[in-house]
């Protein structure tokens, strides 16, 4: 992900998560820290000839990761797009040297959860009323050793 694309994930972040989108400043902060020797990020987009249809993020501290946002356009969903944006970021995570990864997803995102739990990634916990302003709460979940962890664990690959 670069500064060009931060309106194209913008709009695609109010488009999939109107009540609790991050602001395009977020986007902005979090690539500030993507860049250089001391990169503590991994952002990412994909894209469908001219059209933006994902994207997702890791920030990284000490030996944790944090999977910081993921986003598939609708029309992209059950294409295996969001696991290969997962895988991406896993990669960079073992790059990062990061002992565990860990995530937050609402706790009505089945299809999310879903996802996480392929590629080995388990309910460790809850953060309740972690999405405002709709006061949903979030299921926490990690994965330990993501550098085994590269592909999913069983299934296909149609996150």
């Amino acid at each position: 992900m670069r500064w060009w694309d931060i309106e194209a994930v913008h709009a695609l972040e109010k488009e999939l998560f109107p009540d609790d989108a991050w602001s395009r400043g977020m986007f902005w902060s979090e690539l500030a820290h993507a860049r250089g020797a001391g990169s503590t990020r991994r952002y990412v987009v994909a894209v469908d000839g001219d059209r933006l249809v994902g994207y997702a993020g890791l920030s990284a501290s000490g030996d944790q990761g944090d999977v910081q946002t993921i986003a598939v356009a609708r029309d992209q969903w059950g294409t295996g797009l969001g696991a290969r944006l997962l895988t991406d970021l896993l990669r960079h995570a073992t790059a990062f040297e990061c002992a565990e990864v860990m995530l937050e997803v609402r706790v009505d995102n089945t299809r999310a959860q879903k996802l996480y739990q392929r590629f080995g990634f388990e309910p460790i916990g809850c953060r309740r009323g972690y999405y405002q302003p709709g006061n949903v709460d979030a299921l926490v979940m990690r994965l330990t050793d993501p550098s085994t962890t590269v592909t999913p664990v069983q299934g296909t690959e149609n996150g």
